[in-house]
């Protein structure tokens, strides 16, 4: 969101969650929006944006989530004609060290009946997923394209982020602990396994899948 924000004068982040929105941060050109899970074209308009008024959407891990066929006449009701571009992207399981991800492999596999349906499609990397547009200037298809993020973690940070899964909330909504003491030594053990035990950061690369398409001029 910052980085587009440093491209793009204007920037609108919308979520159906107004608790995910309460942990934005503000800045002079980025504009938060609360929007339902499903919306009409007159709705877009007033919270979103005007039609054919938008360069770029974007999708950052959670496609799998939406009303496809409503998002997607939004997104061709607010971009320009021709040629906006709209951007969806997913991450799938990431890599640490070869100990490290046989813990998180197993750790996985244990939280698989807590996840939802649409999982697979991040599993299957995107490739399976509706997506409706023509390719970009410079490529003869959508993806998915493949590259790698990396974030540099301490072994508190990366168990955090395990805990932001849905499937871990699903699963202590159901009075499970997935991340009992028996899974949390395994990952100390794993992550001290290099350079003399310790819990400092480490280099953690996530897989991303990108489809991006654009527009037509109907």
């Amino acid at each position: 969101m910052f980085q587009l924000a440093e491209i793009y004068k204007n920037v609108i982040g919308t979520d159906t969650s107004l608790k995910q929105l309460q942990f934005t941060t503000s800045r002079p050109n980025i504009r938060y929006e609360q929007t339902p899970p499903v919306m009409s074209t007159t709705e877009v308009n007033e919270k979103v944006a005007p039609e054919s008024s938008v360069d770029l959407v974007t999708v950052a891990q959670a496609l799998h989530w939406l009303d496809l066929p409503n998002f997607y006449e939004q997104v061709r009701f607010v971009l320009k004609k021709p040629n906006g571009v709209v951007a969806a992207w997913c991450y799938t399981l990431p890599r640490v060290n070869d100990s490290v991800d046989q813990v998180l492999d197993r750790f996985y596999a244990e939280s698989h009946p807590y996840w939802d349906s649409a999982r697979k499609l991040v599993e299957n990397e995107y490739r399976d997923i509706d997506f409706p547009f023509e390719p970009v200037d410079g490529t003869n298809e959508t993806g998915p394209f493949q590259f790698v993020s990396e974030k540099m973690m301490n072994l508190e940070e990366f168990l955090t982020y395990l805990k932001s899964w849905s499937a871990y909330q699903t699963a202590k909504d159901k009075g499970v602990e997935l991340l009992v003491d028996r899974v949390v030594e395994d990952f100390k053990g794993a992550w001290e396994s290099e350079k003399g035990g310790s819990y400092g950061k480490k280099v953690v690369k996530y897989p991303v899948f990108l489809r991006i398409g654009k527009v037509k001029n109907v």
